[in-house]
């Protein structure tokens, strides 16, 4: 991706892929679900709730809600670490990474629509969505 860290591209891109995603038929995951999972899939591990929770800034109940909604759809698994018994492991999986893989994707087409729009376009779309949000 040969983004220049323009905010309003990087917003644009943001907005297509949560379009995207809430659009396919797939798993519809809230943004802190969406933070879980990136974060299981795109660090090194092992994780822990406890580790997920310190990473995020979030509670230990909060990362486990969003566990058992990624264990629901099979994003993600919880084992029992065999070292530490009173300690979980998030562990990644096969959807999961395949979840991941269509991610990618989809922000590589938004990329390219967003960087393919002329900045005129980019202007117009901008106050159209500005419009609706006002009425």
């Amino acid at each position: 991706m040969a983004l220049q860290n323009n905010p309003d591209q990087l917003v644009g891109i943001l907005r297509d892929t949560v379009v995207a995603l809430v659009r396919r038929d797939g798993p519809d995951l809230s943004a802190r679900q969406l933070g879980v999972f990136l974060t299981v899939y795109l660090t090194d591990g092992p994780h822990t709730v406890r580790g997920l929770a310190a990473e995020l800034n979030v509670s230990k109940p909060a990362i486990t809600r969003a566990l058992d909604r990624l264990g629901e759809l099979d994003l993600a698994r919880r084992k029992v670490d065999p070292m530490d018994r009173r300690s979980v492991i998030v562990q990644r999986t096969l959807k999961g990474t395949a979840f991941l893989r269509d991610l990618r994707q989809i922000m590589i087409e938004a990329e390219a629509h967003t960087r393919d729009m002329p900045p005129v376009e980019t202007a117009v779309a901008n106050a159209e969505r500005e419009a609706r949000k006002a009425g």
